[in-house]
């Protein structure tokens, strides 16, 4: 029987999100006959009454206070997990984290370094996407339109060139966590104070008007590209995270030609990324019918309302299937470990 470590939670604002995400994947896992254990980066492996506790399907409407982040930061296993059986040990390390640390190329470095196998891209294409500026320099060398974007700190004339509404939000944090739209100049500074609070780079972005679209990746192909219509203005963590905020659509009410051209796009990042097994791709669609990408995320949400999932769903691809897919692309490409050489390099 494969073993296969789930490893979840964290210590960044996204903590009940990856539970959430978690809660689903083990419940999948076990039932495609994988041996599943939790591991938390914070406490460590979770026992079976951990596991019902804190392991569960929804996610609250705001996330963690800066007090209880810093709470966790300072518990936070690091290089130590992978010295844990459970990591050690596993045929493969399932990966349901989100924000910096666990998606951002720092972990998967950690695992590459150790020989373990592990879901998703590599160390360089997640460093890549978890940094939204230089993601879209590079969306721009692939040729796949993005809005003007400047990072602060910036001339109030570059700023003012941008347009308003703007988006103010943290370079490398997910979920739309300390994002703020702000319609005048007097108001930027505010919005970069709030998005510092989670952040060291703030990225002003001009805001585009028009429909919300996403489009999965598996196996180096797109699924169904899918539109969001949220609550608020935005599609904001609360929109994300609360049954009921908003319409998810997929398929997306599109004509034939502009979904094969954003699918299209959404392949070009994944590639232009270096990205690895699946991924998802945001994009908003204008009222010109222009898609502009907004970013790209290595390890998307995998809660009972994320959107990857609903993707694969609309082209037959059902939840167990697609985790098992995922580790059955992982295995595809694991070395075996009697074949890992005596540095650990692979």
């Amino acid at each position: 029987m494969t073993r296969v470590t789930v490893l979840t939670g964290g210590s960044t604002p996204e903590r009940d999100v990856a539970f959430a995400g978690a809660a689903q994947v083990v419940q999948a896992l076990r039932q495609r006959g994988y041996a599943v254990t939790v591991v938390d980066t914070v406490d460590g492996p979770l026992s079976a009454e951990a596991e019902r506790q804190i392991v569960v399907p929804s996610v609250g409407r705001t996330p963690p206070t800066d007090v209880q982040l810093k709470a966790l930061e300072d518990r936070e296993l690091g290089a130590g997990l992978v010295e844990l059986p459970e990591i050690a040990d596993a045929d493969l390390v399932f990966l349901v984290l989100h924000g910096r640390p666990g998606e951002g190329g720092t972990l998967q470095a950690l695992l590459e370094a150790a020989g373990i196998a592990y879901t998703g891209s590599g160390p360089l294409g997640s460093a890549l996407a978890m940094d939204k500026d230089v993601g879209k320099r590079l969306f721009q060398w692939a040729q796949v339109p993005t809005a003007p974007w400047v990072m602060w700190p910036a001339d109030r004339s570059a700023v003012e060139a941008l347009g308003f509404p703007l988006v103010v939000k943290p370079s490398k944090v997910g979920s739309t966590v300390g994002l703020t739209v702000v319609n005048r100049y007097p108001d930027v500074e505010p919005a970069v104070a709030t998005a510092h609070r989670f952040d060291d780079e703030v990225m002003l972005e001009r805001f585009i008007p028009g429909r919300e679209l996403t489009c999965g990746v598996l196996d180096d192909r797109a699924l169904a590209v899918g539109e969001i219509i949220p609550s608020h203005e935005i599609f904001d963590y609360e929109c994300k995270y609360t049954p009921g905020m908003s319409q998810e659509i997929f398929p997306a009410d599109l004509p034939g030609p502009v979904a094969a051209q954003v699918q299209a796009l959404a392949l070009a990042v994944h590639r232009a990324l270096k990205l690895r097994d699946f991924s998802r791709v945001d994009f908003k669609l204008d009222p010109e019918g222009t898609p502009y990408c907004l970013e790209a995320n290595t390890l998307p949400g995998l809660t009972r309302t994320s959107l990857l999932p609903q993707s694969a769903a609309a082209v037959g691809m059902g939840f167990p299937e697609l985790c098992d897919t995922i580790c059955q692309l992982t295995l595809r490409r694991a070395v075996p470990r009697n074949k890992v050489g005596a540095s650990g390099s692979r």
